[in-house]
């Protein structure tokens, strides 16, 4: 059952009232449902294999809040950078629960990293593989690492976040896994513990994970062969939802009965890192309307969010719901949804069907928890959306606006200008 559901006709977030919170945290603000965050990240925990970890992949919502909550269920973390592993570890997570991928991780991360004591460090080439030998020799220690191999499997999902395909910048490729592993066993500073995939984001199908995971434990079985010592298999995250408009996607438990398949009859730790899957349907972005324009071929529906605080339909053509906070029974009419900054890609949904709409009516982006606020900026000097987090009938800004004052006292006017 959605936390975000219809009472007396307006909108609430579990019992907490859309319209009156809008009017206390001011338009635009995203908000995020406790309760379906618990409830997805304990599907995967129910699914998967018993022992597995689930490194929550905070680069779909980092804010505090939402980790402290996926904290006190059980998660891991999967980072991305020192800022964000620095997130995860205030939020509650235990080093020992985090690994650290990333294409250009620099050595500073590394030393951060290590003096933190993480799980592991997903290493995506040769390169990198020497940078972290020589920060940990540095420092005494030995990384953990897993490979991140590189399966060309075409993952069907968007261009831009396709990641397992031979033109992808991500991963070493599988033909030069055998020469890279050895190189490793090679370097004092370095213990193999696994191997690493991750094939994309928004992924529709099962058939893609099942090749690339297959792939993985043939190679995994091939190098423990080789003595490598293979005892963990990073099988990364990816799992899509149904956005609106979208075809139905596998679930979570079709997704797990897969991976044991896969994994049926090796003896691997599992690690998994599932975002979107989990934060996506928790969060949604409240926008109030400024204006509607009637121009001779289009309906235009301005808000006061834009694309700096919802990256996704400009960047990805992502198809988000967009429902009134208020229901009505007025009839249907079609609009271009757009926001207030000054670039044609901000566009939130062209000749979408809604009921009609007015100046000061509020509506919500549905499924928007996740690749939201992370991506958000200040672009035109429009301070990003606030955050909230609700708990029953319990709500908080857990990020507030900033003001228009922030923004400027973060700009330094160097001495020769004075």
């Amino acid at each position: 059952m959605s936390a975000f559901a219809y009472r007396n006709r307006i909108l609430h977030a579990e019992d907490v009232d859309l319209a009156q919170l809008a009017d206390s945290v001011a338009t635009p603000f995203y908000c995020y449902s406790a309760a379906t965050l618990v409830e997805r990240f304990g599907a995967f925990r129910a699914a998967l294999p018993d022992g597995a970890l689930i490194a929550y992949a905070v680069k779909a919502n980092g804010n505090l809040a939402v980790l402290r909550t996926l904290a006190a269920e059980g998660a891991g973390a999967d980072v991305v950078s020192g800022g964000e592993l620095k997130k995860a570890l205030a939020a509650g997570i235990a080093a020992s629960r985090i690994v650290f991928s990333g294409v250009g991780k620099s050595a500073a991360e590394m030393a951060l990293a290590l003096e933190a004591g993480i799980h592991q460090f997903n290493v995506e080439s040769e390169a990198e593989l020497a940078v972290l030998d020589a920060v940990a020799r540095a420092k005494g220690v030995v990384a953990p690492v897993a490979l991140r191999i590189n399966p060309d499997i075409d993952a069907g999902t968007h261009a831009k976040i396709t990641t397992g395909t031979a033109a992808s910048k991500f991963g070493i490729a599988l033909p030069q896994a055998r020469e890279a592993y050895a190189r490793a066993a090679s370097l004092a500073g370095i213990a193999i513990v696994g191997i690493d995939v991750h094939i994309g984001s928004q992924i529709a199908t099962l058939a893609p994970f099942q090749a690339a995971f297959r792939r993985v434990v043939a190679l995994a079985e091939d190098l423990r062969a080789q003595g490598h010592g293979i005892a963990r298999l990073d099988l990364g995250g990816g799992l899509g939802i149904a956005y609106a408009g979208d075809a139905a996607v596998p679930n979570v438990d079709e997704y797990a009965a897969m991976v044991r398949r896969v994994l049926e009859g090796h003896d691997f730790a599992p690690v998994f890192e599932p975002g979107r899957a989990i934060a996506a349907p928790a969060g949604l972005l409240v926008s109030r309307v400024l204006y509607v324009k009637h121009a001779p071929e289009r309906t235009f529906l301005i808000l006061d969010a834009g694309m700096n605080d919802l990256l996704r339909p400009a960047l990805y053509e992502a198809h988000h719901a967009i429902v009134r906070v208020r229901a009505t029974d007025a009839p249907a009419r079609r609009y271009d949804v757009v926001g207030p900054i000054c670039e044609s890609a901000d566009v939130f949904a062209r000749d979408r069907e809604l009921p009609q709409t007015e100046a000061g009516d509020l509506v919500a982006f549905l499924d928007a928890g996740a690749y939201g606020a992370t991506m958000a900026s200040a672009y035109n000097a429009r301070p990003p959306a606030a955050e909230v987090l609700v708990k029953g009938e319990r709500w908080s800004v857990v990020r507030p606006r900033l003001t228009d004052d922030d923004l400027l006292a973060s700009d330094r006017i160097p001495d020769w200008l004075r």
